[in-house]
């Protein structure tokens, strides 16, 4: 609790502790022929002390212009009370609508810390050492390319490459992953990482704003001015609402007086012209108290902002609540392949060996291909997993377009294409898997084929089972590669449809047709991670980016991040933003119909202050609670 809460505190329990008491006596005292201006002044007291500043406004608002607020609403009512006598109510009035403003304020307050804590991930300092010892800089001043030494427990301040050390991070407010993420020399570490157990020398590959931590940041604090429709007519309903209820209860206050005064309707029941004009003068303010609209004002805002925060804090970043609320009402969803679907690395899937063994023949095409840095050779490598001599490789011959031939061991191998096989003069045996085929000659016999492919991301299959269970109609996948490779993966990952072998134009065509049968309220989301799927990212209804190895070009374009390129966490996306809509929708309907009901029940006179102060703090109060649950969404 800030200080201005504390401060709202105890005036309200000062207040409340003078108020309360002379509420219950006040009849006591009136007995004993204490003046009227007394009594007026007694509570007068409690009133000041506790509805000062809400009079303050009220009359900064008529000074600039902007009468119709709240604080107008309740100044207006609260002193209309008192005048017509009803001293009690109106401090009664007063006083709880401090109590909802404080409970109101410290929900928002606590939201916004939890959201804070959430996102408390750009570190203060970076260390470097110099003659030895190790010097805390500001993280501003590190250029890039400097080496920063991350001990236990402290944050990781800017992306770069382990050079030396082992450790674990905790990567849990990036990713919303709680499990550790094991690290060593050569590997990627992002800011905002807290190192766990040794300690890591990094060097960095980024400037402090361009860090992963900044980035974060940056979305989330810029998401609040990118407002929904929902926001946007709440802004809209309150600017033109507060006055109507303002002129309703004015007209309430005059128009029966003066009718029952020509006509004598209704005369009958009033003791007095001045009974007369009381009641209808105490209904106009009931009135007032009722139609606060603090409830959906704030509440609303507060879910938005609630859903972005939870969201955050399962890895899912996104921009503005336009994108929230766009999001669920997603019904098609677009796919990039590599680095999507798949993990964008090639590795080994399948080894067909004959007459050697499979180790064997990994072996040779280890070693012949040792001195190569493509991807393939690279995946060959780390298929064979022990260390490579090259000592035992000689005779290396790289034919371009063909494969590579050397002698290992003294052992002539020959590994690449049937192009090759065929140059050597060995018959390559066909293979009815999908990837890339490498053959293996040795000393001119064939020897079998090593299937190179795209390994699929570990939670793809079960994303697109969860997009459907989430009102998904249709998952297509738009890719360059192959016809075949596409369908395989199709087929392995359970999508609708798909479409091979287009250009990064042909996607943005693809999505334009997919656009077109997105008819009414229904919503196509793309989701990529390359630099070519910026302009697909852009033209989709909602742009989905793999954050964590996604291209800044893709994440720039792209309404969501995803931070742990997990494609799970769509789906999970889609019920957040829905739950929160759902929310958004429950505190529109409770909160409007519990104030229209108690409206009619005031006009005519049924509803009292203590129903209306029911009517405003207590609506307030459980459609911010209400609110807050968008903040929970972990195990949606």
């Amino acid at each position: 609790m800030n200080k201005k809460q504390k401060n709202l505190l105890i005036r309200i329990i000062v207040a409340a502790v003078f108020f309360v008491p002379l509420y219950l006596t006040s009849e006591e005292i009136v007995d004993v022929n204490m003046p009227e201006w007394a009594l007026f002044i007694l509570f007068l007291v409690p009133y000041l002390l506790v509805g000062h500043d809400i009079l303050r406004k009220a009359l900064l608002g008529i000074k600039n212009r902007q009468v119709f607020d709240e604080n107008f609403l309740m100044t207006v009512a609260t002193i209309g009370a008192i005048v017509l006598g009803e001293y009690g109510e109106g401090v009664a009035v007063m006083l709880l609508y401090q109590v909802g403003e404080l409970f109101q304020s410290y929900a928002v307050g606590k939201s916004r810390k939890n959201i804070s804590d959430l996102m408390d991930i750009r570190p203060d300092y970076a260390n470097i050492e110099v003659d030895g010892q190790l010097t805390q800089v500001d993280p501003y001043d590190v250029e890039v390319g400097s080496i920063i030494v991350v001990q236990p427990g402290e944050k990781i301040p800017l992306d770069g490459v382990v050079e030396e050390g082992v450790s674990a991070l905790n990567t849990s407010a990036l990713t919303g992953e709680s499990k550790p993420v094991d690290v060593s020399a050569g590997m990627d570490v992002l800011s905002g990482s807290i190192n766990m157990t040794g300690v890591l020398k990094v060097r960095t590959t980024t400037e402090f704003d361009e860090s992963t931590a900044s980035k974060i940041l940056d979305l989330v604090e810029n998401a609040a001015s990118r407002k929904s429709k929902s926001e946007n007519f709440i802004s809209k309903f309150a600017k033109y609402y507060t006055p109507i209820v303002c002129y309703a209860a004015l007209a309430l206050a005059l128009i029966p007086p003066i009718f029952c005064m020509i006509t004598g309707v209704g005369m009958g029941g009033y003791a007095s012209v001045g009974a007369l004009w009381g009641d209808s003068v105490l209904r106009a303010c009931t009135f007032l108290v009722i139609s606060c609209p603090c409830a959906v004002v704030i509440s609303i805002p507060l879910s938005f902002f609630a859903g972005i925060g939870g969201a955050s804090n399962q890895g899912i970043l996104v921009k503005g609540s336009n994108y929230l609320e766009t999001l669920s009402e997603v019904r098609v969803v677009a796919f990039d392949k590599t680095g999507t679907i798949t993990k964008g690395n090639f590795a080994v899937t399948a080894v067909h060996h004959s007459p050697i063994p499979e180790d064997k023949l990994l072996e040779y095409a280890a070693l012949a291909e040792c001195n190569s840095s493509h991807p393939i050779s690279k995946s060959l490598k780390d298929a064979y997993g022990k260390h490579i001599d090259q000592a035992r490789v000689t005779d290396v011959q790289e034919i371009s377009g063909h494969g590579i031939t050397a002698k290992v061991d003294g052992t002539q191998v020959a590994v690449g294409n049937e192009k090759l096989m065929k140059k050597v003069g060995v018959q390559a045996h066909p293979c009815h898997h999908v990837g890339t085929i490498i053959h293996v000659a040795v000393d001119g016999q064939y020897c079998g084929h090593i299937v190179i492919s795209d390994e699929l991301k570990e939670h793809s299959k079960e994303a697109m089972l969860e997009l459907k269970k989430a009102g998904v109609e249709k998952t297509v996948m738009l890719t360059g590669d192959a016809k075949s490779v596409a369908e395989k993966v199709a087929a392995e990952v359970g999508l609708t449809d798909y479409r091979a072998e287009l250009l990064p134009a042909d996607k943005v065509s693809c999505v334009e047709e997919l656009l077109k049968e997105c008819t009414g309220s229904r919503r196509l989301a793309f989701v990529g991670d390359g630099i070519n799927d910026a302009p697909v990212l852009s033209r989709a209804d909602i742009g989905i980016a793999m954050g964590a190895l996604g291209s800044d070009a893709a994440i720039e374009a792209a309404d969501i991040v995803l931070m742990d390129d997990d494609p799970l966490k769509i789906a999970k996306a889609i019920k957040i933003s829905r739950k929160c809509l759902g929310i958004v929708k429950q505190n529109i309907v409770f909160a409007l119909g519990v104030k229209i009901l108690c409206l009619i029940l005031a006009a005519f006179g049924i509803a009292n202050m203590w129903l209306a102060i029911i009517a405003d703090v207590g609506v307030m109060i459980l459609a911010v609670l209400n609110a807050i649950r968008c903040l929970f969404v972990k195990n949606l």
